[in-house]
């Protein structure tokens, strides 16, 4: 890969200096951001900015590819078509998971990462359980699926309820099954996800400190929106820039439920998205239109300017003031696990 002065983005405001200013100028990461904030490294090949994932020593493609909506297309072959022609066109992180589809999402992937694929992505997949035993087993499925020997990130998956954390370090729990499967060569590396409140996020961070772990992506919501209501890019995305802990952004659009408000395009969403520290922007694709739309904000991307944001999250500040486009913090539509408990164990 070749490194461009446009796509090495260097750090150039502490992540204190952040967490500190932004309370009392009431400013977003991104403006405080702006262009002088970035990952520590990024480099083009062809058309695809990579970026690296926080202390991993891994790049991975500025855009992943979102395993819940290649489960979505009827056919199968569909889907399939979607991973490979994503690969081919430089898209590495493949995000999956245990339950999406009932499954159903990690079978297709596996069926495309065959023929050589697996070998040019990063693949990443999560898991429900929360027991040891539930992990353990969720794990073994999981790669079984995906027709692979290895994961290259697992992470624990929907972490939104403030005793979640709790329930993955405790004796017996998730976390135990998931060092033994690092142990094992199953797993490089680990993660969580949630989207509920950055709360539960600050605080799966502090439980994992107090048990000696440093988690090495954690993924979230960072869209346009989120700006402005129970903040992730407010309350813990200075934390992950601190402790360079890689950061996976999701529902940069809200399963367009963000683009339904009519305040921002598709463009503008990935955008916004991408000029945050992120190492990977998470989006769902569920047709080679789709895909086609991601690759173009990747080809026509530079980092927001200041002013550029500031404008950006003037028009949504009031679109976004209650919550309304995020229904994923706000009701249960989103939570696979509140609509079956059974999968956490």
């Amino acid at each position: 890969m070749e490194t461009t002065r446009r796509n090495v983005l260097k750090a150039g405001l502490s992540a204190a200096w952040i967490a500190s200013g932004l309370a009392s100028a009431g400013r977003s990461v991104a403006q405080a951001l702006g262009q002088q904030i970035g990952p520590a490294q990024s480099m083009q090949k062809g058309d695809m900015l990579y970026r690296l994932l926080g202390k991993t020593g891994e790049y991975v493609s500025v855009i992943g590819l979102g395993g819940h909506h290649i489960g979505r297309p009827r056919d199968e072959q569909d889907g399939i078509r979607i991973i490979r022609r994503a690969i081919d066109r430089g898209i590495t992180f493949m995000d999956n998971c245990w339950d999406y589809h009932e499954g159903m999402s990690e079978v297709r992937m596996g069926k495309a990462l065959r023929d050589g694929y697996r070998d040019k992505v990063f693949l990443m997949t999560k898991i429900d359980g929360r027991t040891r035993q539930a992990a353990a087993k969720q794990i073994d499925e999981s790669l079984s699926r995906l027709q692979t020997d290895r994961l290259d990130l697992l992470q624990h998956h929907e972490t939104i309820r403030l005793e979640d954390p709790d329930r993955v370090f405790a004796e017996g729990g998730a976390q135990e099954a998931v060092l033994e499967a690092q142990r094992a060569g199953k797993i490089r590396f680990i993660g969580f996800t949630g989207h509920k409140d950055p709360l539960v996020h600050l605080r799966m961070l502090d439980v994992a400190r107090t048990h000696h772990f440093r988690f090495d992506a954690v993924q979230m919501p960072l869209n346009v929106m989120d700006a402005h209501f129970r903040s992730f890019e407010r309350q813990v995305l200075p934390v992950l820039i601190e402790e360079e802990i890689g950061v996976l952004g999701m529902k940069s659009m809200g399963d367009k439920r963000i683009l339904e408000s009519g305040a921002v395009t598709p463009l503008e969403c990935l955008h916004y998205a991408m000029s945050l520290p992120t190492s990977t922007v998470i989006t769902g694709i569920d047709d080679l239109k789709i895909l086609d739309q991601a690759l173009e904000a990747v080809r026509t991307f530079l980092p927001m300017t200041e002013s550029q944001i500031a404008t950006l999250l003037s028009r949504t500040a009031q679109t976004a003031a209650t919550g309304y486009y995020e229904q994923f913090k706000t009701t249960q539509k989103f939570d696979s696990t509140a609509r079956k408990p059974e999968w956490l164990g």
